[in-house]
């Protein structure tokens, strides 16, 4: 049996608290991380700077992380999975020290790659080049032909 005068655990009260706990919360961390990386980042000037540089980390690293999930299934499903893969390595590879790691593993063993990993211009032309015709030969055959 519940008490009628005891509080609603769904009353209208409970529910700003929760929104003004989830707002200071929310508060806390971007404040944290404006924190981390006006000292840890490239010394933004302003608190505008940092918040804005917190955010293209974000997005850098989200969008890593998806071409690197994309690129597994590309494994497995037609497109180009490692040079996906590798996309997303060296987006991630600015925040992250293993993506780092594993894109110099990856560049080492690319085909007519540089001693120090760096690929030469008729390479990276040529990598696009045969994307681009194997996407549009793909798309042809299942859409167009």
């Amino acid at each position: 049996m519940t008490d009628p005068d005891a509080p609603d655990r769904h009353d209208h009260d409970h529910d700003e608290l929760d929104a003004d706990d989830h707002d200071a919360e929310r508060r806390r961390l971007i404040d944290a991380a404006v924190e981390a990386e006006m000292e840890t980042g490239i010394r933004e000037r302003t608190r505008r700077g940092a918040l804005r540089h917190v955010v293209v980390r974000l997005a850098r690293m989200g969008a890593g992380s998806v071409l690197i999930l994309a690129g597994l299934a590309m494994l497995v499903l037609p497109g180009p999975g490692f040079l996906v893969i590798a996309v997303g390595l060296a987006l991630l590879a600015r925040d992250v020290a293993w993506a780092a790691r594993m894109l110099e593993r990856v560049r080492r063993r690319i085909p007519g790659a540089e001693p120090d990993g760096s690929l030469p211009a008729r390479v990276i032309v040529i990598m696009i080049a045969v994307t681009v015709v194997f996407a549009s030969a793909s798309i042809w055959w299942q859409f167009i032909r």
